[in-house]
This record gives structure tokens, sequence and C-alpha cells, in this order.
């Protein structure tokens, strides 16, 4: 049996009179790839959140000790203007890390990052360029998990298919667990080993052929969203 990296009991997440999670358990092994779906409003970036202990929370929220943890945000609040390259960005993450500079390079090489892509300011680039930048950040620190929350939304069809396909190189090369929060169902189908469906009417987790039914999504999505098969079923 894969070992446990992450044990969730009762999570509960409360702003003043609104629950947003409420009574929430599941469970998270090593090499599994999670996919949190849901409504807007389901709590899927605060479960991301409570999961790194950014915001408080009731409940248990238990990592094992071998969890090294790295975070792609949806947006981050940086002013993408300011006279900043993206080798210094990397470098200064590294510096706070206490890294070689070895590691830092072959994070860029596994990324492909070219050294005139290290060398272009950070507001010169597309948003599936700075998207790769913020992989990068992430995986400086060899982390062992990657929480991803919804890491392509505002990015066209076929830079999104790219991203994520760079994600489950990541996963299958080094063994990267993965949470990701996603709005695109077909990419859940093909890269997720389980899902996890949040919503005020219905919280289930399960393989995405057991979970992912027309019947649940339209429980979940309160109209029936477009249905994606697997391609093997075609």
């Amino acid at each position: 049996m894969a070992d446990r990296l992450l044990s969730v009991k009762n999570l509960g997440v409360t702003f003043g009179n609104r629950t947003i999670l409420r009574q929430l358990s599941f469970e998270v092994y090593c090499g599994d790839c999670l996919a949190v779906i849901g409504p807007n409003g389901a709590g899927k970036t605060m479960l991301l959140k409570a999961l790194q202990h950014l915001i408080p929370c009731q409940g248990e929220v238990q990592w094992s000790q071998e969890a090294r943890l790295g975070y792609v945000p949806q947006s981050v609040a940086a002013d993408r203007h300011l006279p900043l390259r993206v080798r210094e960005l990397l470098a200064a993450k590294a510096k706070v890390l206490h890294l070689a500079d070895q590691e830092m390079d072959q994070v860029s090489s596994e990324l492909s990052l070219s050294p005139e892509f290290l060398s272009a300011g950070i507001g010169t680039l597309s948003g599936g360029q700075f998207q790769k930048v913020l992989i990068a950040f992430a995986l400086l620190g060899r982390p062992n998990v990657l929480l991803f929350d919804e890491p392509t939304a505002s990015l066209d069809e076929l830079t999104e298919e790219r991203i994520y396909e760079l994600v489950h190189q990541l996963q299958s090369q080094k063994g990267i667990t993965l949470i990701l929060v996603s709005h695109d169902l077909s990419v859940v189908y093909r890269y997720a080993s389980q899902v996890l469906c949040l919503s005020k009417a219905k919280v289930c987790m399960g393989p995405p052929k057991e979970i992912m039914t027309p019947e649940t999504l339209e429980e979940l999505y309160g109209a029936p969203p477009k249905y994606y098969r697997h391609a093997e079923e075609h």
C-alpha cells in the first residue's frame, strides 16, 4: 500500500457567519493526483489554503514528515511591471532557501527555461510563460507535493494543454504527488487518480470513472455540464 502523505479529518472553514467547508475528511497517498472540482464558491481555493495552514480552520490537517510542499496559486498579487527578470525572481527564493546555484539551474533545465527566457523581464511574458515561472518557483526546494489552484484558468486552450502536459510530466518522471483544482473535466479524466467533489449539496471522493457520472456532475453544478468520456471508452 502506498504511503499516506496527508490525512484530513473533519476540516471546517468559516468566515464570519458563512461556512465554506464543513466536516471534510479525506486522505492523499504518495503518487496520487487528486483533482478538486466543484462550482464557484464551493471552497476549492480555501481548501488549498487550509491544507497549507494559511487560514484559520477547524479539524485536523496532518502531513507526513516526508511531505515537502510547493504551491502554484491561481493568480499572484504582484506588479508585473516591476523591472525584475525571471532569473532574479528565482534567485531570490533560492537565496531564502539557501539553495545552491546548481539547483536553480537544474529546475530551469527541467522546465526548458532557456538563458534568453531567464533574462526576460517578468512584464514581457505571456500568460503561459508566466505560469511556467510560477511552476519553477514552486519547484525550488525539491517539493514532493505540488498544490495547483486552477493553474491555467486565464490561458488559451493550447497553452492550457501544454501546462497540464508539463504538470503530468513532472508527476510521472519525478513521482510528485499532485493536488489540483481544475475547472476542465477532460483534464481531470486524463490525469487524476482521485477526484474530490465539493459543493454545498454533495461532497464525494473516488476514482474519476466512479465519481464523475452525469448524475453527480449535474448535482454538483446545478445544470448538465459538458460531459467528457475516457478516450478508451470511445
